[in-house]
């Protein structure tokens, strides 16, 4: 008792109030699998996420995606949880339960998914992407190719990678998950929680369909919490929750030139250049500091004292960020990253116009065109955005017109531009202190130990998008992000990878929330 009073305390002094104290105190009665209980059941479960990463599952081959859906059906029911596929246009979603609800006992829903994004093989340093590859650094610090059996080693080294198409986005949380369950079946320890999942099968294409499904599927997805089991951890490795998301709004921006291309000898200096006057225009959107220059675009957004101290907690190393991405200087938008996200965003992800290189001709171009993305917060939706920018380029003089212009457009108006919107995705936010925030960091807490070291990082909002508002929508949940992969993992590019260290950890994360109870 006088332990738990001196731990009570220190926590205290941490500045946790007395509610996440209450659910530490009641983690604390709870059993949890020992730390050789769950590297065996982590490294036991490699042979299966191999299995699993050998399955291609672009969601745009709904042949892939249906392989996947039944191959983890399958390891979900050998664990003993009913399972069933969620009908989506051939590209099944699955369900899965673990045992029936119990009096007094909250429900939690874990949301990952199984599909993927799409594999250029020839970009890949390993003959085949959909076969998994472990990996060691060298001397040189170039990594090289070492025996799979080096994960079975008595002593892991939390150092070694494995290279494939979703080992971090988002197979390999699926597998830490079944791994912390396998865990606690050998330690003989029943989940404080009951447990339901959902794998989407369309994530890395936007969720389309989630939102459907879930309302579809309402009470049978019925729960007190979502945990969204995704995404990177905090670059200092410490365990990390997330409490929101940005959501995205896509728009494709084309200034139109002549009606077809023209030598750039006869018509230079006489007709007007489109590339030119794209880049003209962009930059009416943004200052020399990198901040938002169109009307409106950061309004509503207020940031307490409180707020921005808990933003100041993670500690974040600016300089080894400027030094990793290979920049000087960051955007004046906020004074640190954190801050940063809690802002929108107008981000250019592309520009096209003619051609370069080798296929460059001495032309006028004919149009020029830039893809937009704006990561919107949840005092800024996508519709807003999109029709803030909308404001801004007729103001700047442009005549907006539907598609390619007509010959009157052609003959009445000097700027011609097309403005499409793409659709988008809202942000949403749960509060830092929330019942779900605190059962989740007393998990963390309670799997890493209490030292200021591994205090986790609480993160307001993470810059990236998930389907959250979908599910948030269609459920009326509250929710806390757990990331629990590697940062430098390349998920959605070429050499995707999976750090040991992350997954042994990520089942550490995964057994702590199963046997934490969530009381409110």
């Amino acid at each position: 008792m006088t332990k738990r009073l001196s731990a009570m305390r220190a926590v205290l002094g941490m500045g946790i109030g007395m509610g996440m104290v209450l659910a530490m105190t009641a983690a604390a009665q709870s059993r949890t699998p020992s730390d050789a209980q769950l590297q065996a059941a982590a490294q036991a479960s490699f042979p299966e996420l191999f299995e699993l990463l050998a399955l291609p599952n672009d969601a745009i081959v709904p042949a892939d995606i249906r392989r996947n859906a039944d191959w983890l059906q399958r390891a979900f029911e050998r664990r003993g949880f009913s399972a069933r596929q969620l009908p989506n246009d051939g590209k099944p979603m699955l369900f899965a339960e673990y045992g029936k609800p119990v009096p007094g006992r909250k429900t939690i829903l874990f949301y990952m998914h199984f599909d993927g994004q799409p594999v250029l093989p020839e970009q890949w340093a390993q003959p085949d992407p959909w076969q998994a590859v472990v990996k060691q650094r060298n001397a040189t610090g170039a990594w090289e190719s070492v025996p799979t059996a080096r994960l079975q080693d008595a002593v892991l080294d939390p150092e070694l990678r494995v290279f494939a198409r979703s080992a971090s986005d988002d197979k390999g949380p699926i597998l830490m998950l079944l791994a912390a369950l396998d865990a606690l079946r050998t330690a003989g320890v029943e989940p404080a929680i009951h447990v339901k999942v959902l794998l989407d099968s369309e994530e890395e294409k936007g969720s389309p369909t989630l939102g459907a499904v879930a309302k579809a599927h309402a009470d049978l997805l019925r729960a007190d919490g979502l945990v969204l089991f995704d995404g990177p951890r905090h670059p200092s490795n410490r365990p990390t929750l997330a409490f929101g998301n940005r959501g995205v709004a896509m728009a494709t921006l084309t200034v139109h030139g002549p009606r077809a291309p023209l030598h750039s000898g006869h018509h230079g200096n006489y007709t007007p250049n489109p590339a030119q006057r794209l880049a003209a225009l962009l930059a009416t959107m943004k200052d020399d500091q990198g901040r938002v220059t169109v009307p409106g675009y950061y309004d509503g957004i207020v940031l307490t004292e409180a707020e921005r101290a808990i933003l100041a907690e993670t500690g974040d190393d600016e300089a080894a960020m400027r030094k990793r991405v290979g920049v000087a200087k960051t955007d004046a938008v906020a004074p640190s990253y954190q801050e940063a996200m809690q802002y929108p965003s107008l981000n250019v992800r592309g520009l096209q116009s003619a051609a370069v290189g080798d296929k460059a001709a001495n032309i006028v171009p004919h149009k020029a065109v830039a893809e937009l993305d704006l990561r919107t917060t949840p005092e800024a939706g996508p519709e807003r955005l999109f029709a803030l920018i909308r404001d801004h380029v007729q103001r700047q003089g442009w005549h907006l017109v539907d598609g390619e212009p007509t010959e009157a457009d052609r003959a009445t108006y000097d700027r011609l531009a097309t403005l499409a919107y793409g659709g988008g995705s809202r942000a949403v936010r749960t509060p830092m202190d929330a019942p779900i925030g605190v059962w989740a960091h007393a998990a963390l807490r309670r799997s890493f130990g209490y030292a200021p070291a591994m205090r986790p990082v609480r993160i307001r909002m993470m810059g990236g998008s998930l389907p959250t508002d979908e599910l948030v929508d269609a459920l009326q949940v509250p929710f806390v992000i757990v990331p629990p992969v590697n940062g430098d993992n390349n998920q959605h590019s070429f050499d995707e990878n999976l750090r040991i260290g992350h997954y042994l950890d990520g089942v550490r994360m995964a057994a702590g929330l199963l046997t934490t109870p969530f009381a409110e």
